[in-house]
């Protein structure tokens, strides 16, 4: 049995989940989220949601934990939501936006320009003396994580200086320059 697949998953007051035709139905205050499934049985039982699995072959133990784990961050993200921080290392590189779209200047001949979809939610911090920071804020983690890793792809940081995009705390393994 799935350590975290047999968790149920628990509902908080004000989400109400749906079960149809093989998709999942979450509603909050934050948005909607829908989710396709299958190998799998998900009942609602009150406050709680429990994924269950008919028997032990490979394919539906695998996706036992990972609906789990789909449906709590779906109710995670109506409620509370989900937040990307992401730095700009590097002289000269700057972050701004106007409404959804973001422009970076990343020590390219030009400037990237990136629309982002409207169910992120984008901010630009600029201080001076301090590395600018891009915000990304969504209800929907799986959206928020590939603007965030596109974002990243752009510039990825160098393990010499560190240059580039970095998620904010993330960790670089740095090596040695030149040894004269």
């Amino acid at each position: 049995m799935s350590r975290i697949g047999k968790n149920p998953v628990v509902v908080p007051a004000g989400v109400t989940v749906e079960v149809a035709n093989g998709i999942i139905t979450v509603k909050g205050k934050n948005g909607q989220l829908t989710q396709e499934y299958s190998d799998v049985t998900v009942t609602v039982e009150g406050d709680q949601v429990q994924v269950d699995r008919s028997s032990d072959h490979k394919d539906q133990r695998a996706k036992h934990g990972l609906y789990r784990s789909l449906i709590n961050n779906m109710i995670i993200g109506v409620t509370e939501g989900f937040t990307k921080s992401l730095e700009l290392v590097g002289v000269g590189y700057r972050a701004s936006n106007q409404g959804q779209k973001l422009d970076l200047a990343l020590g390219f001949s030009h400037n990237i320009v990136l629309e982002i979809a409207p169910e992120v939610t984008l901010e630009t911090i600029s201080e001076k003396g301090k590395n600018p920071i891009v915000k990304l804020t969504s209800f929907d983690k799986q959206l928020l994580g590939q603007v965030a890793a596109k974002i990243r792809g752009f510039r990825k940081p160098e393990p010499y200086k560190g240059k580039g995009v970095k998620f904010v705390g993330e960790v670089l393994r740095r090596k040695a320059g030149k040894s004269a």
